[in-house]
């Protein structure tokens, strides 16, 4: 068997109708925006994959090194990971066995899974953890923000949150000790905190391991900067995250399984990006923390099924390959939708003592669209306490063109 053909196609997959809103519209840009990939083999097996980023990039040459080669050369690849999946549909298609048999040892039938938006108010957040919640799932992820407070946020959360629900707080690796101590020791007294996600910089080793002895929620670490393994030595975190190109996840998921650490697999991506994700996670020993996907940001897809949370997990695929058909009516649509565009605004910083801080602001991307805060008013983030974010979209209005005109001219100011 040889592989005859790779299509790159770029897709836009709609957001959920909760986000159609200006607000949603405005803090979700981009996340409609993905690449699916189309192999085929000599035999006639098709074998799809896809992905909302990834890397390496795919591109020309990405697809040279894999034409006229057998799919099985690339068992455990380290190729992008839209491509990567695709190859290991075509395998288990073609041996008629899911994927997981050509990673591992199965070791679970099914997997814990999280949901997730982007930064938002306190009272979208309490919507959202609802939402969540409802839907079947038991935990939820976040980022926190400079805009927001994410006491405030937490506060809302537990009051909506059934028992046993937990939020997974990513801290943004950007903080010192002196900052993050009191906050962490803040949030343990909520019920409702169950992960903390990068409280320090990933270099402060010894912060993490300071840190990690002082409290009592799990903390889970996204990049070790050493590898992985000497985090783990110096006791840096309980949970180390993954993700990535197969043979990393496979390679780092039994490094970590093999020294009993706890694994979270994270991936930007749909249904097949869920799909894949279930996979490693049934074959790797301790992956029993929450996947982390975007399936959940999306009513439709351009699969003919989705992966349903019951109990605040999934289960693994068991049909051939990844184990999801294709719906190629609704791929086709995808590659043919317009992607969300992308909203100018104005960013307004409400502060404690009743003044308002005026930025331009039109990163939207999650925290990207925020770290100027911290420069702006010299805190770092959370340790300015009381404040609260508007962000003033293009309205057309006069108002607006002036403050628009006085920023692009002066910068930030306050009144």
């Amino acid at each position: 068997m040889k592989i005859t053909n790779v299509e790159i196609i770029p897709i836009t997959i709609p957001l959920s109708s909760r986000y159609d809103n200006e607000a949603g519209q405005l803090r979700m840009y981009d996340i409609d925006q993905h690449e699916a990939v189309r192999v085929t083999t000599d035999n006639g097996i098709v074998g799809y994959g896809s992905h909302e980023e990834g890397k390496p990039v795919l591109d020309e040459e990405h697809i040279a090194q894999v034409i006229d080669r057998d799919p099985f050369d690339y068992i455990q690849n380290v190729l992008n990971s839209a491509l990567g999946m695709a190859l290991y549909d075509v395998m288990g298609k073609h041996l008629e066995v899911p994927a997981y048999k050509l990673m591992g040892q199965k070791v679970r039938d099914a997997v814990p899974v999280g949901a997730w938006t982007r930064p938002c108010s306190p009272e979208v957040f309490a919507g959202e953890v609802k939402r969540a919640a409802d839907a079947g799932y038991r935990v939820f992820k976040m980022h926190s923000d400079p805009r927001y407070d994410v006491v405030e946020q937490t506060k809302t959360a537990q009051d909506v949150a059934p028992e046993g629900f937990k939020l997974h707080w990513d801290l943004n690796h950007s903080r010192t000790p002196g900052v993050i101590g009191p906050l962490v020791a803040e949030l343990e007294t909520y019920s409702v905190v169950g992960f903390i996600e990068d409280p320090l910089p990933w270099t402060d080793i010894e912060g993490w391991r300071a840190l990690r002895a002082k409290t009592k929620l799990p903390m889970i670490m996204h990049n070790p900067q050493l590898g992985g393994m000497s985090e783990v030595i110096h006791g840096c975190a309980d949970i180390y995250m993954t993700g990535g190109s197969i043979g990393r996840v496979l390679q780092e998921g039994f490094a970590y399984g093999r020294a009993n650490v706890q694994v979270l697999i994270q991936q930007s991506g749909s249904t097949l990006m869920k799909a894949l994700s279930l996979h490693e996670a049934a074959v790797l020993p301790t992956a029993t923390c929450h996947l982390m996907t975007l399936d959940d940001q999306f009513d439709e897809d351009i699969t003919a099924e989705r992966i349903p949370v019951t109990g605040g997990f999934s289960r693994v695929p068991e049909a051939p390959g990844l184990g999801i058909d294709i719906d190629e009516a609704a791929l086709k649509a995808a590659a043919e939708r317009r992607a969300l565009e992308r909203h100018e605004h104005i960013a307004i910083y409400h502060l404690p003592d009743g003044k308002r801080l005026f930025a331009l602001d039109t990163s939207q991307k999650s925290v990207g669209a925020s770290e100027g805060f911290s420069a702006m008013s010299g805190f770092e983030e959370g340790d300015l306490r009381g404040s609260r974010f508007e962000a003033w979209a293009d309205d057309g209005s006069e108002e607006y063109r002036k403050t628009q005109a006085r920023l692009q001219a002066d910068g930030w100011y306050v009144e």
